[in-house]
């Protein structure tokens, strides 16, 4: 909905800087939308980036605050995932980055409230896609 496309940035991030990614937007972003999620860390103790990234999706996936509103983002956030072609990792990170970034207008009373709430979150996820970037060498 928005007109960044980060879906183009993740396969150029090291595994490393998709888990933190990851874990910054079901922890940190998640918040704004109302979710609280504290994952299970002895869960994820050991795990290599990629396991990592996987274990916390799935942990952070079972928490439904509001199951009807979770299942259409869940559905919404599928398919375009689906639609950019990406694999392994990248593909979750993308699925939980839209899932997220779905869920967070929970506090737009209209519908321009709504799409300008995702469009600022889209913003937070590239600024910190960005910062990672920076952090692990990549060039955008």
């Amino acid at each position: 909905m928005s007109d960044l496309e980060l879906h183009k940035y993740l396969p150029k991030l090291p595994e490393e800087a998709l888990q933190e990614f990851t874990e910054w937007c079901v922890i940190e972003q998640s918040r704004a939308a109302g979710i609280e999620f504290v994952p299970d860390r002895t869960k994820l103790e050991k795990l290599i980036p990629n396991e990592y990234i996987w274990q916390i999706i799935d942990q952070f996936m079972k928490v439904k605050p509001d199951p009807i509103k979770a299942g259409l983002v869940s559905a919404m956030a599928g398919q375009e995932a689906d639609s950019h072609g990406l694999i392994g990792s990248a593909v979750m990170v993308d699925f939980v980055a839209l899932y997220v970034k779905y869920l967070i207008p929970e506090n737009g009373n209209t519908p321009e409230e709504a799409k300008q709430l995702i469009i600022e979150a889209g913003l937070q996820q590239y600024e910190k896609l960005s910062e990672l970037a920076d952090k692990y060498n990549v060039k955008f």
